[in-house]
């Protein structure tokens, strides 16, 4: 049995926003309601021992017995912000996160509900039964198959509506092919493949980027006149001063611009969704080298380029497209695989060259057998052949 997760765009009706506004508000105020107790009393007594999230769900009885309105969301989310709060806590324990820190509704807002007695259900192509929401219209480009498990709505800084559907379904292993392929990750093209194939890189961001400068300084220009309106209502002792979140224009720039960044990682999604796929179902080995991408990033020439091209992103969904239909991702240790003959195996040591001249340098002969190569699909088989070795 393997768990899978299908995320689809859902779109509520006016009184469906409002509860989720609720849903969302009062997951939140546990969650910080959670956390201060917890600091707190880890102040007050230091010896007090950590309270786990069997703990937090018995004092939730009490929690909504001072706060009524606490009713009103549905049950199963408050248990999961702090299961939520716990996994968190443990993460920090174990020096994998930093400290848990108190939520704000400024940014994207999300709660988890359990499956219990039915309560998530798709009725058809276009419609889903949530809880406390009864039938919610939606869109998708495939529909979850299995066992539901549980489900995350999720609001993000442009005022879309998704819902992730966690499924548990039987292991759907897919035929071998008896092919193996390797990939070197780059810069001008994303993926550079062992047969030849060079795997373009569209610039998503580039495309959309005059537009996104131009509602980002629309956002800082509305932004300053907003403040300048809150200190005057302040200065003349206005019963109500206004905030932020008043000004609609300032509003409706922070969501153009979160509109704008939201379709270019839509754009990268999905062409990462496809080449995986494509890459899963055609090949039964898959060898890629292992970047640094951390430490890359470091390096202010190339630092926004590398961010733009999802190595991480597109390593993480092969891995667990391979666990879902049984092939194998390998990763080595990409040192010297540009420099190596993939057809004789000689270092050719960087022809002479220095680091900066050998960069530039995109095709090469090779000094001991002659083979014309082309860097990068050289490197691809040379990864290829280590991989096979390593496993």
């Amino acid at each position: 049995m393997v768990l899978k997760a299908v995320k689809i765009r859902i779109y509520p009706n006016v009184n469906q926003s409002i509860q989720l506004a609720q849903t969302f508000g009062c997951v939140r105020f546990v969650w910080n309601q959670m956390l201060d107790m917890q600091i707190e009393r880890r102040k007050n007594n230091p010896e007090a021992k950590y309270i786990n999230g069997f703990g937090m769900n018995n004092l939730l009885k009490r929690l909504k017995q001072e706060h009524p309105w606490l009713k009103k969301a549905e049950s199963t989310a408050l248990q999961s912000a702090s299961r939520d709060l716990d996994d968190a806590f443990q993460r920090f324990f174990k020096g994998q996160n930093d400290f848990p820190r108190f939520k704000s509704k400024k940014y994207a807002q999300s709660y988890t509900s359990k499956q219990v007695n039915n309560n998530i259900m798709v009725l058809d192509n276009h419609h889903i039964k949530l809880p406390k929401l009864n039938s919610m219209y939606f869109r998708a480009g495939r529909l979850p198959e299995g066992k539901i498990k549980r489900v995350t709505v999720r609001q993000n800084s442009a005022g879309q509506y998704y819902i992730s559907i966690l499924t548990e379904s039987e292991n759907q292993t897919l035929p071998k092919t008896g092919k193996q392929i390797g990939g070197d990750l780059g810069l001008k093209a994303l993926l550079n493949l062992s047969n030849g194939e060079k795997i373009p890189n569209h610039h998503f961001n580039d495309k959309l980027s005059k537009k996104i400068h131009h509602w980002e300084r629309l956002r800082s220009r509305r932004c300053l006149e907003a403040k300048k309106q809150i200190a005057w209502d302040k200065h003349n002792h206005v019963l109500e001063p206004r905030r932020l979140s008043d000004f609609k224009n300032y509003r409706k720039a922070c969501r153009m611009v979160a509109k704008y960044k939201m379709k270019v990682a839509n754009q990268q999604l999905d062409q990462l969704q496809k080449l995986t796929t494509k890459l899963v179902r055609e090949n039964d080995v898959i060898v890629l080298e292992k970047l640094n991408v951390k430490g890359m990033m470091k390096n202010h020439h190339l630092a926004r380029a590398i961010g733009g091209v999802s190595w991480s992103k597109l390593v993480d969904i092969l891995q667990y497209k391979c666990d879902w239909y049984g092939k194998k991702l390998i990763q080595i240790d990409p040192s010297y695989t540009s420099q190596i003959c993939a057809e004789c195996g000689e270092r050719n040591n960087r022809l002479g060259l220095g680091k900066a001249e050998w960069l530039a340098v995109r095709e090469w002969d090779c000094p001991h057998c002659g083979s014309h190569l082309d860097r990068d699909i050289n490197a691809a088989k040379v990864i290829l052949k280590h991989g096979l070795v390593a496993q």
